[in-house]
């Protein structure tokens, strides 16, 4: 028997679903039909690749090894897919992004707008994911590019520095922090009313250990898993927050107050995967985001 595409796919789809009849409900194919073409890719193999004894359909030792080759094999065609396609001139391409939450409220649409004004023809899918979600998703050939932070990455992971982003205490309305000529010591946001990110953000983890080290317990009076929610609450309360500085900048209804001892600044990067084929699209965000940094003064990252 001939090996083709789909016999590999559909391997790699009973071994997801861990189940015929959910395999064969997803790729829209009938199970005996799907029972038949993996019993083919068996049979030309010449082991079996799945283990049909338990309640539960999985893959054996050998059809472990086998779906490692099928995935890697699936993904450097469609990468190969995506080189074909490309078209050098910028008239049309596809770039996929991720960036973990805090970008998306004050660098992704900046990016995504230069980007149209620069390069209209590419069109652009955007993920909000958390960091090693998206360095897996770059691993997995899911994604073209992440923002990120610098740090401990995962092997195959290509990080370029960035800028160097900066937290303050954020206030809206006029608080008692307004006109101050000093940066406010931090041993005076004990029993300040706040609004901070909830533990599903790096940056709640990143204030915590701050404050902690300080010995300081502001009263968090609310948690929110937006950005966009914290901006407004601030913006209409006398709670005060924690953001990054850059945030302020589109926002002339909030107002950034330095800290002392700061918070320890956090390197952004661009994250990518090693050995991919960087598309003409990738390229060009590349550039366009080194451009913006500079023209937006984000703080130089540390050589």
């Amino acid at each position: 028997m001939a090996l083709e595409l789909r016999h590999l796919r559909y391997l790699l789809a009973v071994a997801e679903h861990g189940s015929f009849t959910r395999a064969a409900e997803d790729l829209r194919i009938s199970q005996p039909t799907l029972s038949q073409q993996v019993r083919q890719l068996e049979r030309t193999v010449g082991v079996p690749l799945l283990d049909r004894s338990g309640r539960s359909v999985r893959l054996t030792d050998a059809g472990e090894t086998y779906a490692r080759h099928a995935r890697r094999a699936l993904r450097d065609l469609e990468a190969g897919r995506r080189a074909v396609q490309d078209v050098q001139d910028l008239t049309r391409g596809h770039l996929r992004l991720a960036a973990t939450p805090t970008f998306t409220s004050y660098l992704v649409g900046p990016l995504v707008a230069e980007l149209h004004a620069r390069h209209p023809g590419i069109t652009l899918d955007v993920r909000e994911l958390t960091q090693d979600r998206i360095e897996s998703a770059l691993l997995a050939d899911d994604l073209d590019l992440g923002i990120a932070f610098a740090g401990s990455h995962l092997p195959g992971i290509l990080a370029q520095t960035l800028f160097t982003e900066t937290l303050s205490l954020v206030t809206g309305p006029p608080g008692p922090e307004a006109g101050l000529s000093r940066p406010l010591p931090v041993e005076e946001l004990t029993d300040r009313q706040l609004g901070l990110l909830n533990g599903d953000f790096a940056t709640r983890s990143h204030i915590d250990a701050h404050f902690a080290a300080h010995r300081v317990q502001p009263r968090v009076t609310v948690e929110a898993n937006s950005v966009q929610a914290l901006v407004e609450i601030v913006r209409r309360t006398p709670i005060a927050t924690v953001l990054p500085d850059a945030i302020t900048h589109d926002h002339p209804h909030l107002h950034p107050v330095p800290l002392e001892p700061a918070l320890p600044p956090r390197t952004v990067t661009l994250l990518r995967r090693g050995s991919s084929y960087q598309s003409a699209a990738a390229r060009a965000f590349t550039r366009l985001t080194q451009d913006l940094v500079r023209a937006r003064g984000y703080t130089d990252a540390p050589q």
